[in-house]
């Protein structure tokens, strides 16, 4: 692990010592717990970000196959 210094508001403080009480955790594990969350939802926005921006690049398109008649081409009667 690396160690990281942090300021914290005394209310942030207060509430970070009360919780690390409630749940029987250390302070630093609750933190790591809160910056592992930030990052997972952080993923999961540039994951949506990307999907998004990708929608609809190829709809006028004219170089590619009509897929709708190529796929009818392989249908079975």
């Amino acid at each position: 692990m690396v160690r990281t210094q942090i300021y914290l508001t005394e209310e942030q403080r207060n509430e970070l010592i009360a919780m690390s009480q409630r749940q029987g955790k250390r302070q630093s594990e609750l933190i790591r717990e809160a910056v592992d969350r930030l990052i997972a939802s952080s993923s999961g926005r540039r994951r949506q970000e990307a999907l998004g921006a990708a929608a609809g690049i190829w709809k006028n398109r004219d170089d590619i196959p009509d897929f709708g008649a190529v796929r009818a081409g392989w249908d079975r009667a």
